[in-house]
């Protein structure tokens, strides 16, 4: 029968493990406790066992992965929510104060509303102030020397271009222009 090495706090001397050997072999029931001078008998309770290491040291190559992942994580948070920012910004810029239907009530529609309804939703009509005679008859001017310089590809082209310049020669001739 094999015997496990058993491990003492005060090493016993080779003399001392060959008595214990001698004994075992000679006795023929087993000794749970050897004979052995009274330091073998303080060795047989288990040896303490080392300290346990702190788990920041235990699992120190993990830090920089963990502190590397959260950085990304938070920039990429960052950098989402910055654009919604800016896309949310030029939508307010566009809006004039004076609308009766504002965005914001529009904008609270709950999801659930908005699946459930299958007809498209109209965007609100943009109310704009309207522009002085002056701007507009410059603006035709304007719109008639930019068709002038096209160089239409092919005849149906030239037709069309020549009915828009027909028309704004009309509406800066007129008395009055028609309000848009």
């Amino acid at each position: 029968m094999a015997v496990s090495p058993k491990l003492y706090i005060n090493k016993p001397k080779k003399a001392q493990l060959k008595q214990i050997q001698q004994q075992q072999a000679s006795s023929p029931t087993p000794v749970s406790v050897p004979t052995a001078p009274s330091s073998m008998a303080r060795g047989a309770a288990p040896p303490p066992q080392p300290p346990k290491e702190s788990f920041i040291r235990r699992y120190k190559y993990l830090w920089p992965m963990l502190l590397v992942v959260n950085f990304s994580i938070g920039a990429y948070l960052f950098m989402r929510t910055k654009k919604k920012d800016v896309g949310t910004e030029e939508a307010e810029i566009l809006d004039v104060p004076g609308d009766s239907i504002s965005t914001v009530a529009a904008s609270t529609v709950s999801e659930k509303e908005k699946e459930v309804t299958a007809t498209p939703t109209l965007q609100p009509v943009i109310v704009r102030e309207p522009i002085p005679e002056n701007q507009q008859r410059e603006l035709f001017k304007w719109m008639l020397e930019e068709k002038r310089r096209v160089k239409p590809k092919d005849q149906e082209e030239k037709k069309r271009i020549d009915e828009e310049k027909a028309i704004l020669k009309h509406f800066i001739r007129a008395k009055s222009i028609p309000v848009l």
